[in-house]
């Protein structure tokens, strides 16, 4: 397999979905990623998407990231959330018919790691073993997770202490009050889309994927 993402087209609930898909030769997993907020320029080519992209693809898993509706060549208009889960659950079902026998990791940066979480917990209510739930710098003041999120996979949380975007000390809350095990790191003089910080994101993340 080339070891360069192709360009892909998957159908969601409104339309096309564009997706960016790697597929690894004796693949250990499978990876999907979610980006950003798609009313703030947040698409999949976002740097924070791409790094994640890599460390998944350096640790051997089969990736896909993709466009929520209405961003690039996506169909569709924003779905305020809700709608961008339901693209996120499509691309997923794709992911995982092609690779059914193997275990998933779900990634997202931003308004995606809620999007991800949520995912991640429809899915595990339908007896979908997440390997890995990844949450980067979650804007919880403005993205419900409350009963959505899964109970039972590892959750790796990564929030940027000096971060201009997301209230740093409303997830640092959030974690202290989780009674599940999770791991929560966090990255010093860090902003929120990590400008000169990503080897720091790519170290912190690469053990857990």
């Amino acid at each position: 397999m080339s070891a360069q993402e192709i360009v892909l087209f998957i159908n969601g609930p409104v339309g096309q979905l564009q997706a960016l898909y790697l597929e690894q030769p004796n693949a250990k997993g499978i990876a999907l990623i979610c980006h950003p907020h798609p009313l703030y320029a947040g698409t999949m080519q976002n740097k924070v998407v791409t790094t994640l992209q890599r460390v998944a693809r350096d640790k051997g898993l089969t990736t896909l990231r993709f466009n929520f509706r209405g961003v690039g060549k996506s169909e569709g208009s924003y779905g305020a959330g809700e709608g961008e889960i339901a693209d996120a659950y499509a691309a997923f079902q794709w992911l995982h018919a092609k690779h059914p026998e193997l275990p998933i990791d779900i990634l997202g940066f931003s308004f995606g790691s809620c999007v991800a979480a949520c995912l991640a917990g429809q899915l595990e209510q339908q007896g979908v073993a997440i390997k890995q739930l990844v949450m980067i710098a979650p804007p919880l003041e403005r993205f419900r997770v409350e009963g959505r999120m899964p109970e039972h996979c590892p959750l790796l949380v990564i929030q940027p202490e000096a971060d201009g975007v997301v209230n740093a000390q409303v997830v640092y809350n959030w974690c202290n009050s989780m009674t599940r095990p999770h791991t929560l790191l966090t990255i010093p003089e860090c902003s929120h889309f990590f400008h000169g910080h990503l080897t720091d994101l790519k170290e912190l993340v690469t053990p857990y994927v």
